[in-house]
């Protein structure tokens, strides 16, 4: 199984977490490379983003697979963007917390089925891309576990950093007791305002503190950004001039190259 599995995380909301999963999805699905992306936040976002229906039955969706109605196979979607496939999500996914309550290797259902329809699968990809949800619950356990990197879009706002420290404390923990080999590929820093103080001084603790983890793309405040997923398609793909887009085609190629340089993470 060469896939490799990356999460996109942060418990906070409204950071471009989204976002981040089907622009740098979009871009890595334009330079030939296969992406399967795994919405995993009951809000759907990523599945209307890229265009897909977030009311659908739900057993059709990442949730029908969790709770054993169907395959990983049966439930992988098409986009209509070139080497992009989707397992949605909706609503129904928040119940599944209550119904495993009682299985005591629920941290594990996606990493079963996942690795299972990976090794296989003749669909290869090149990247499995999961959208987390915004908290710290039972589905983003379940991405930490499967998942052999993590990125961070950290906003460049007041309170950004402390939000981290709480999420670095619980990917040491899944290290520690549920997955020794996860890395933190790298922190993305989102939202980022050049007319404001604030955002170049979070630029610069996050900087200080990370190091090299912290990419050199930032990615800017955009109206065009915030206007695509009404569109169901990726900036990349609804304005590929605008600010939004460059830094999106930027963090994909910084992405793409760390690929010859990755050394030892987290």
């Amino acid at each position: 199984m060469n896939e490799k599995i990356l999460s996109v995380i942060n418990q906070k909301g409204g950071v471009g977490k989204t976002t981040t999963v089907i622009n740098l999805a979009a871009g890595l699905s334009q330079q030939d490379k296969k992406i399967l992306v795994i919405d995993l936040d009951p809000q759907g976002n990523a599945t209307t983003g890229l265009g897909l229906s977030n009311t659908e039955d739900s057993s059709n969706t990442v949730y029908g697979a969790l709770n054993g109605t169907k395959q990983i196979l049966e439930v992988i979607k098409n986009t209509k963007f070139k080497n992009l496939d989707i397992i949605t999500s909706n609503v129904d996914l928040s119940g599944l917390e209550v119904e495993t309550a009682d299985d005591g290797n629920r941290a594990f259902i996606l990493k079963a089925k996942l690795t299972a329809y990976l090794n296989n699968s003749k669909g290869y990809y090149d990247y499995v891309l999961i959208d987390c949800p915004p908290s710290l619950s039972l589905l983003t356990v379940m991405a930490l576990v499967v998942s052999n990197s993590l990125l961070v879009p950290l906003q460049t706002e007041f309170f950004a950093l402390e939000g981290l420290t709480q999420l670095m404390k619980t990917i040491e923990r899944i290290k520690v007791s549920l997955n020794p080999d996860l890395k933190i590929r790298g922190i993305l820093l989102t939202m980022y305002d050049k007319r404001n103080k604030l955002s170049s001084q979070v630029e610069k603790e996050a900087r200080d503190y990370f190091n090299k983890k912290v990419y050199s793309t930032v990615i800017p405040r955009n109206v065009r950004l915030s206007e695509a997923p009404s569109h169901g398609m990726p900036v990349l793909i609804y304005d590929k001039s605008c600010p939004g887009s460059k830094s999106y085609f930027n963090f994909t190629d910084e992405f793409m190259n760390q690929e010859t340089t990755m050394g030892s993470a987290a």
